[in-house]
């Protein structure tokens, strides 16, 4: 619907000097992947594998990733089609299904599939069900497309991904799209903990602060989520949290409350009134100026 807008809107909006400086200034997040993806690249930034989501997953970019050497596995929305002449599928008794449509969505294909034809894939403490071929999509060419579950049933979500390398297994797949999910993690963590979303200024070196600050926080609480060890080599210490961000962030609210109301206990049993510990205390703070020191009897 919003490309539908644009075709029927943008031609008499360009018209305008104005809308038109503007629009040249405009990037679409495909436009800024590239360019974020070709800076990398020119930066020596040492990476062979770019994990995206479905969203990302267009022709522009993939070949982008072509021209650039860069191997890709991407999230699948199940409505795409593929085409059924690049692929042969087998029931349950072993006779090739005939499709009577050139192509078929995702969504449809994934009933067909036989229980027997999906393969049990461990890694780690996880174990996923997996079927995998390859086929060809529209617009995109060849690729290998992995269904997974995390279950042996077979039931409730799955999640589909396809990748440009056609030599690339199942558990390579999965494997590699995993690490997407602590990025996740921190985006989540960062919104609804630490505030990344919440600030409120204008200027780029602001923002830049701001942003920098989230990401020390949390690289601080993420070594706090670490479990204990008494190893000397860095490379072989636990990397896998014990607890989660939530739980270190609520044991530092607890410890600021803690020392609160000790220092205020403190400073009572001192002589400090009230009054003047609640002047001190909410008073607000100037950066060329400091609050007035507390007058003790």
């Amino acid at each position: 619907e919003r490309t539908k807008v644009h075709k029927k809107c943008d031609p008499k909006l360009l018209e305008d000097p104005e809308f038109l400086e503007l629009h040249q200034q405009f990037r679409t997040k495909i436009e800024i992947a590239q360019t974020l993806l070709a800076t990398a690249v020119a930066q020596g930034i040492a990476f062979t594998t770019m994990l995206m989501d479905s969203w990302y997953l267009t022709p522009a970019l993939v070949k982008t990733l072509a021209e650039l050497q860069i191997d890709w596995v991407s999230l699948l929305k199940r409505n795409r089609k593929l085409e059924t002449g690049s692929f042969q599928l087998q029931d349950a008794a072993g006779t090739p299904i005939l499709f009577p449509k050139p192509q078929i969505k995702v969504e449809d294909l994934v009933p067909l599939i036989p229980p027997q034809s999906y393969k049990k894939v461990e890694l780690g403490q996880q174990t996923y069900w997996c079927f995998t071929l390859c086929v060809r999509l529209d617009s995109l060419g060849k690729v290998r497309l992995t269904i997974s579950f995390d279950n042996p049933e077979l039931t409730g979500t799955y999640a589909v991904l396809i990748t440009n390398r056609c030599d690339w297994s199942a558990a390579q797949m999965v494997a590699k799209y995993l690490l997407r999910w602590p990025i996740e993690t921190f985006y989540r963590d960062s919104k609804q903990l630490l505030g990344l979303d919440e600030y409120r200024t204008r200027s780029f070196a602001a923002i830049e602060a701001h942003w920098c600050l989230v990401f020390v926080a949390y690289s601080f609480l993420h070594l706090d989520c670490l479990p204990p060890s008494s190893i000397q080599d860095s490379s072989l210490r636990p990397t896998t949290p014990h607890q989660s961000i939530g739980v270190v962030c609520r044991q530092q609210a607890q410890s600021l409350i803690e020392q609160l109301i000790l220092f205020a206990h403190d400073r009572l049993l001192q002589g400090c009134s009230a009054a003047q510990l609640f002047t001190t205390l909410f008073a607000k703070q100037h950066p060329t100026t400091r609050s007035s020191p507390l007058v003790f009897s």
